[in-house]
């Protein structure tokens, strides 16, 4: 039986591919995903057959995936950071349905939160939250429900697609909303291009995060009450030295 494989890329660059990931990949016939991601790997996989479409084709992109692995081939649909994780997991899970063909199997991938977290140095040590600013497909009113959630918890909160052209204000409207539990100081922390060409950091206040330039490279990280600067890298203790 044909397989599907739904591979995540993590961050892009070969040493952060996972082995599972790499063999699903070389394993393939098929390649298929977002183009932009499909130029990240064309060159590694120069035996494969890749396929793509544009940004907002997620669907038309997965059905691609299953009908050419109901063809017999044994197929890669790709994502990056993780495939379950903002991914195209379940996705195809939800277009498969309750049919048996093709086999699904999932391979995890390291998410920007792990990655971007990893720069900075360590903000995620306690418990935190993941949020998206895209409200492409959620209401902005759950997002900022979710935000006023994880801040009055005190989460540390990892934040996925920020800003882009069509929505340059969603991180100020956030930042906006976190200020209304939490103090301007609390320290927050930027990576850009992770694992990429260019990759850059800073960490800042989270009033100075307001207005800083921040785009659909970027993931944002909002420490908790806990987290401090430690020769000049973010982290939040998880309270070992106290046990």
């Amino acid at each position: 039986m044909s397989k599907l494989f739904v591979v995540g890329l993590g961050p892009g660059n070969s040493e952060n591919i996972t082995i599972g990931a790499d063999d699903a990949l070389k394993n393939s016939d098929i390649i298929v995903g977002y183009s932009v991601y499909v130029d990240l790997v064309k060159d590694r996989y120069p035996g494969n057959e890749f396929l793509s479409t544009p940004m907002t084709k997620e669907t038309d992109r997965c059905q691609m995936a299953l009908d050419k692995a109901l063809e017999g081939k044994n197929v890669s649909m790709i994502c990056s950071g993780d495939s379950g994780i903002y991914g195209m997991a379940a996705l195809v899970y939800e277009l498969r349905g309750e049919k048996k063909e093709p086999e699904i199997k999932v391979l995890a991938g390291l998410t920007a939160a792990a990655s971007g977290g990893a720069v900075l140095g360590a903000p995620l040590t306690h418990d935190f939250a993941v949020i998206s600013l895209s409200d492409r497909l959620t209401p902005w009113e759950k997002i900022e429900a979710r935000l006023e959630a994880a801040a009055k918890a005190d989460f540390a909160i990892a934040i996925y697609n920020p800003a882009s052209h069509g929505r340059p204000d969603h991180i100020k409207k956030a930042c906006d909303i976190l200020l209304r539990h939490l103090p301007k100081d609390r320290i927050c922390g930027v990576v850009r291009n992770i694992g990429r060409d260019g990759e850059s950091s800073r960490i800042l206040s989270l009033e100075e995060l307001r207005d800083a330039e921040i785009d659909m490279f970027c993931t944002v990280f909002i420490g908790n009450e806990m987290t401090k600067v430690i020769g000049g890298k973010m982290v939040t203790p998880r309270g070992y030295k106290n046990v």
